[in-house]
């Protein structure tokens, strides 16, 4: 009975973070809190470049799992207790149901009036970056090219090395299931593709990472919906990894954030949240952090200004709206996974 009573307690308690404080530069302040998935390391310039105009702040910077990020707000406003003053997640629909369920507030910015519709929903959620999903490919075994439409690949595969592809695997990886069921809204011929890296042995990886890594080494020869901000970053000091824009469509996600329903210090939420959508911030996001911005101020060959001004209608960014809620339904899920399995095996 023992045993069963620690378990319950365990399951209880609030996931384990990494959690980094940055003091206050001015002492005697207050304190920020925020539930991140950005790793600490990478967030730092964004908080430095904070605590430069709000030297009063200190920040207590929690780095969490997406599904961990939502269920401490959950968990912790359900009980009473104040939560995070800002949530940053790359889960997007995961961070809009926890607004639609009551979780968040409506924020106070000054920048949201200048923000992209598609990028916010109910002055709640905001997406931040501008992240494509690219192909990457092992540049001395492409000297004329990759392929670089949907329709390219197809052909390509067929006559690709065996195990010479590799892709996300769409049942770990949240971005790689969400990129999947883009895909399928505006690509008629998807399963064909599946199919086709099915015959080709394609690899599958949890993360964008696993790919690029192989693909800079030669073990595969291109990837395929591999996160471009990543992928974009790392092409930078490796000069065997290559990357392109599918010139047929790009579909794009995005980092987002929200003041949770039940924070502590709501308007030191507001107010990184105002700063990470401020020239200044997003300018951070795009030159020290390689996150393409959402803003249109802000320039660079991988922002979305040059990203629009190349491909135009071409890019489909994923909406912040409730129309994400449809890719958390189990039973839909559950259909595509084994839809998807079935095709990598050869059958429909």
């Amino acid at each position: 009975m023992w045993i069963l009573r620690i378990l319950l307690l365990c399951l209880a308690l609030p996931a384990a973070a990494d959690v980094v404080v940055f003091p206050a530069p001015e002492a005697g302040g207050r304190e920020l809190v925020v539930y991140s998935s950005l790793d600490s390391p990478l967030a730092r310039p964004l908080i430095e470049a904070f605590q430069a105009i709000r030297p009063d702040v200190a920040v207590r910077y929690e780095d969490l799992l997406t599904g961990e990020i939502a269920d401490r707000v959950m968990q912790e406003t359900d009980a009473g207790q104040p939560t995070a003053d800002l949530i940053f997640s790359s889960a997007m629909d995961v961070t809009v149901k926890l607004a639609n369920d009551g979780y968040a507030r409506e924020a106070r910015v000054a920048n949201a009036a200048r923000w992209p519709a598609w990028a916010e929903w109910r002055s709640m959620v905001f997406a931040l970056t501008f992240e494509p999903a690219v192909i990457v490919y092992h540049k001395p075994s492409f000297p004329d090219g990759p392929p670089d439409t949907r329709a390219a690949l197809i052909d390509w595969l067929a006559t690709a090395p065996y195990g010479s592809i590799g892709t996300y695997d769409i049942a770990r990886s949240a971005v790689g299931y969400l990129f999947l069921m883009r895909d399928m809204e505006h690509f008629a011929d998807l399963w064909t593709l599946v199919r086709a890296m099915g015959k080709a042995g394609v690899q599958v990886f949890p993360t964008s990472q696993d790919v690029i890594e192989r693909v800079n080494a030669g073990t595969l020869l291109l990837g395929y919906n591999v996160l471009g901000s990543y992928a974009a970053d790392q092409a930078l000091r490796l000069p065997d990894l290559g990357l392109v824009l599918p010139r047929d469509f790009v579909v794009v996600v995005s980092r987002v954030a929200l003041v949770p329903a039940a924070a502590a210090s709501p308007d030191l939420g507001e107010a990184f949240l105002d700063f990470l959508m401020s020239r200044e911030g997003q300018t951070v996001l795009a030159e020290r952090l390689r996150l393409p911005a959402v803003s249109l101020e802000v320039a660079g060959k991988d922002s979305a200004a040059a990203m629009q001004e190349a491909l135009g209608a071409k890019l489909r960014p994923v909406a912040v709206s409730p129309g994400l809620l449809a890719y958390l339904d189990a039973a839909s899920r559950a259909r595509v996974l084994a839809h998807w399995n079935a095709a990598l095996e050869g059958g429909e």
